[in-house]
């Protein structure tokens, strides 16, 4: 439902922001050794799982995440997946680096499987996660819902997940795709919290970015870029010019949920579409205006 613009509230934006996590590709370790001095210690950073990358380019990123003080959260892509060697071929790799504890398992892309798993639900029902020392696992959702995947398969499988990995022991994190929409977003944690799952959810939002390139990104995946949606976010389509932040919508979305105590925990996860640095040195910014 569409709401007004919330009155900022500096204490709920500092305690969304708090334990940001980000996003890096495989390629992406140049950029993080860059970065390092400006991301807190103990970050979580996802390293996602590519189809124009290699086994070895994924546990390399990983590894160095973990030797620069961070946490690495590995992707696990079910639909790439050839077999299930292939798997514990990918999890026995990581665990030699020490970076198997925290893992993301998602569908992935391709129209059909490449192997045995359709979907993130089939490769955490093999029960081969803990054998490689898998204590947490983000599962990924939609607000603004997925292109391909009707609404209501999305929530049975949410809700399958979030049953799996309970019934498992395993830690659970929500972490979904990135939204400009704040309203989808709030009404959508609404709907996650009234079906009973009190897991924390990470919202995912893009980092400082040139438009241009957000706007891509936003129509690959299906997420709501019209005129009025991208206004609320903080730019126009009529310039394209230049980068955009998440700013309002970081500062907004906190002030929402701060009005809704039942909104459980929420946390920020960063699409560095811009790059590692700028994101993490946008997040210090954005920290210290909210302390000053």
């Amino acid at each position: 439902m569409a709401r007004t613009t919330p009155t900022p509230n500096k204490a709920a934006s500092l305690e969304l922001i708090e334990g940001f996590s980000l996003e890096m590709t495989g390629k992406d370790v140049p950029g993080l050794l860059e970065a390092t001095h400006a991301i807190p210690q103990g970050t979580k950073i996802n390293v996602t799982f590519l189809g124009n990358e290699d086994l070895e380019m994924r546990v390399t990123a990983s590894k160095a995440v973990k030797d620069a003080g961070f946490v690495p959260v590995p992707h696990i892509s079910a639909r790439r997946l050839k077999a299930q060697d292939q798997l514990e071929e990918f999890l026995g790799a990581l665990q030699e680096v020490g970076a198997t504890e925290h893992v993301f398992v998602v569908g992935g892309d391709p129209a059909e499987p490449e192997g045995p798993y359709p979907d993130a639900l089939s490769v955490i029902r093999t029960g081969l996660l803990q054998q490689y020392g898998v204590k947490a696992v983000s599962i990924a959702a939609y607000p603004e819902g997925h292109p391909d995947i009707p609404s209501d398969v999305l929530w049975r499988h949410l809700e399958d997940k979030s049953a799996a990995l309970k019934e498992q022991g395993l830690d659970a994190t929500i972490l979904t795709q990135f939204s400009f929409d704040t309203d989808a977003v709030v009404d959508w944690v609404q709907q996650v919290r009234a079906t009973g799952i009190d897991t924390i959810i990470r919202i995912g939002t893009p980092g400082p970015a040139g438009i241009k390139r957000l706007i891509t990104f936003a129509r690959r995946f299906g997420i709501g870029a019209n005129a009025m949606i991208v206004k609320k976010y903080g730019f126009s389509l009529t310039n394209l010019m230049g980068t955009a932040g998440p700013d309002k919508f970081v500062t907004d979305l906190a002030a929402l949920l701060a009005e809704d105590p039942a909104s459980g925990p929420v946390k920020l996860h960063f699409y560095t579409f811009g790059g590692l640095l700028a994101t993490a040195e946008w997040a210090n910014k954005y920290v210290a205006t909210q302390v000053s």
